[in-house]
């Protein structure tokens, strides 16, 4: 068979090689070992050119992906943080005023002068990052101080006074105390926050449940204005106003499908029998003047309240940085004691983002007391009680014997 002359692909890359000539026959066993033949080491060269195409080739894939070289200086700045606004505070304090008796009946404590803050609102503060200290209503001091702002005179403790220069915010509790001690410290306290703000200093305060119906009160002047409602141990939703502006309240940077959801589902907590009806806040020129209403909500229908009653469930300053809720925004995430409390995703992103709220707003505030002074009168000073067995619908509580 004949073989084909045609070169092949490998022949024409090699070069031509030289023809072979015998060795003479002397020489074929008796010499030193000959060097390689030039025809391998034509072959010779071929590895290395494979070798060498594919470490290109890996070399050229890598500079692709990897980054640029950084100059040292470079990648100094980009890591530097950049500094802290100086107009916010970013170890805000909020000040929790406490509430008579000690949360569970007298089965924790029968101290006369015994008063509590449940735990609840310390975890609600703590978990958008500010620290709590406690605003004992009952302090016992050897001075009181009388402190008169416009022309309102009043009684308070000197050393919760000292306190309330530790904060930079403060929250009125759930309870039933409407009267007496309890609720002149609570107007004196409230006044001094409208004071503060006039003074240019943003200090907020959060009124809820038994802290909406005080504020009511006092705005109003009228100690009469609250009406009965049946929001006894239930979930609800929040129906928004159509005038309400969302812009600046606690409502601002929920997300728009939970803002949805707030309406028809039942994400807030319930836990009052008093508050004020739509029909009477509009009559009443001092609470219409001083709160815009940004949500309502209606009473439970029974046998007691046939007719259902639309009331005002939530309310803010016009002109302060003042929020009064008729529901519960702390026991969604923290409360585990009554049944009917929502603990959906949904209800919790509601306690989350209204603790947020209202720790973004303290930030703002002007006030850098001092640490050491701080640190003495935080509520790590205290202990919790569980009194989940004990208790009416609280898990733990503080509580504080005068």
């Amino acid at each position: 068979m004949l073989q084909s002359k045609a070169p092949t692909l490998l022949s024409r890359l090699l070069p031509p090689t030289p023809p072979l000539t015998p060795l003479p026959l002397s020489l074929q066993f008796h010499s030193p070992p000959s060097p390689p033949h030039p025809l391998l080491m034509n072959y010779l060269w071929i590895p290395l050119l494979i070798a060498l195409s594919k470490e290109l080739t890996l070399s050229a894939g890598a500079n692709s992906t990897a980054s640029p070289l950084v100059n040292p200086r470079q990648v100094d700045a980009v890591t530097r943080c950049p500094a802290a606004d100086p107009n916010l505070n970013f170890r805000p304090v909020i000040g929790i005023l406490s509430h008579p008796g000690d949360g569970a009946s007298g089965r924790l404590s029968n101290a006369s002068k015994a008063s509590y803050i449940a735990a609840s609102y310390v975890k609600f503060v703590e978990s958008a990052g500010a620290r709590v200290i406690p605003l004992i209503y009952n302090e016992p001091t050897e001075v009181l101080h009388q402190v008169i702002h416009l022309l309102f005179t009043f009684y308070v403790s000197g050393l919760l006074m000292v306190k309330l220069n530790l904060v930079n915010g403060v929250i009125f509790t759930g309870g039933w105390a409407k009267s007496g001690l309890y609720f002149e410290v609570v107007e004196s306290i409230f006044k001094n926050v409208l004071r503060k703000n006039d003074a240019g200093d943003r200090f907020p305060l959060l009124a809820i449940c038994l802290g909406f119906e005080l504020v009511t009160m006092i705005v109003s002047k009228d100690k009469n204005i609250l009406e009965k409602f049946s929001g006894k141990d239930q979930a609800s939703t929040l129906q928004f106003t159509d005038s309400m502006n969302i812009n600046g309240t606690v409502f601002q940077r929920f997300p728009p499908v939970l803002i949805n959801k707030l309406s028809t589902d039942c994400l807030v907590m319930l836990n009052h029998r008093y508050g004020i009806s739509l029909e009477k806040f509009q009559k009443t020129k001092s609470l219409w003047r001083f709160f815009e209403i940004l949500t309502t909500s209606a009473d439970h229908d029974d046998k007691f309240f046939p007719r259902l009653e639309v009331y005002v469930s939530t309310m803010r300053a016009h002109k302060y940085p003042v929020t009064a809720v008729q529901w519960h925004p702390e026991k969604n995430a923290f409360e585990w004691g009554l049944s009917r409390i929502p603990h959906s995703e949904d209800a919790v992103q509601v306690t989350q983002h209204f603790a947020n709220f209202i720790v973004r707003e303290a930030r703002m505030s002007m006030n850098r007391p001092p640490a050491r002074e701080v640190l003495d009168n935080l509520i790590y000073n205290y202990s919790p009680t569980f009194c989940g067995k004990a208790g009416r619908g609280f898990d733990e509580v503080y509580i504080f014997s005068s």
